[in-house]
């Protein structure tokens, strides 16, 4: 039963207690030399939406991708420490990625808006990264749109380990907008309810597997299993 399992990472797998949006206003203060007007609007956005956002709504010019990328990557290692002190891995995580990458016949990584460099730098901080196949997952730079990420990964996959292009694929995700990309590329959805956003939220969102978060790893890898049998 081969399977791609995509999970997000804040809220999903790891709570960062306030630290990502400190990581966007720094980002913005570098690059604007003024605080941001308001917290950057997360919920599943894309990097590049979120900085555009907080750009155009202090009513400045959005600077070139790589400016951005290079000040949200120096924000992430700044904060690092605050990561480790404040931050939290979710109950079941470790346990249920553990199994997951022991599965010789799925690719387990991510499907994230936040940008290569911090992804890795949260889920290194909590020891996550060596349990998902990272080189392979699909990040904020890479597309502007969530659904668009679906397809950076299954390229990846693809050319990087001889993934077929028909594997059925699964997000796990804690926002509608996690919901809706697998939605709009014909892929599972798992969502669960460890964010902001409640069960009924997310089933209004077109979510019919959802759980109250990743403690279950026997419930988690079964309902993984019903995706990898379609």
């Amino acid at each position: 039963m081969k399977l791609i399992v995509l999970w997000d990472i804040d809220h999903t797998l790891i709570e960062n207690a306030g630290v990502s949006k400190e990581i966007y206003a720094a980002a913005f203060s570098a690059l604007a030399g003024r605080e941001p007007s308001g917290p950057a609007r997360t919920e599943g956005r894309t990097d590049r939406l979120i900085m555009r956002d907080m750009f155009l709504r202090a009513g400045l010019p959005v600077p070139d991708w790589p400016a951005i990328e290079e000040a949200l990557t120096w924000a992430g290692q700044e904060r690092l420490a605050d990561l480790r002190m404040r931050g939290t891995v979710l109950p079941g995580v470790h346990e249920v990625l553990k199994t997951a990458s022991a599965r010789s016949d799925w690719v387990s990584s991510v499907l994230t808006g936040n940008i290569a460099a911090n992804a890795q730098l949260k889920l290194s901080a909590f020891g996550l990264d060596a349990l998902l196949d990272l080189p392979v997952g699909a990040y904020g730079a890479d597309a502007g749109l969530r659904p668009e990420l679906v397809a950076v990964a299954r390229e990846r996959m693809q050319r990087l380990r001889g993934v077929p292009a028909g594997v059925p694929a699964v997000l796990v995700g804690d926002t509608p907008r996690d919901v809706e990309a697998a939605l709009a590329t014909g892929s599972g959805i798992l969502a669960v309810a460890s964010g902001v956003h409640s069960s009924g939220e997310l089933a209004a969102a077109g979510a019919h597997e959802i759980l109250p978060d990743l403690s279950d790893t026997r419930r988690v890898i079964s309902v993984l299993e019903t995706f990898a049998a379609t």
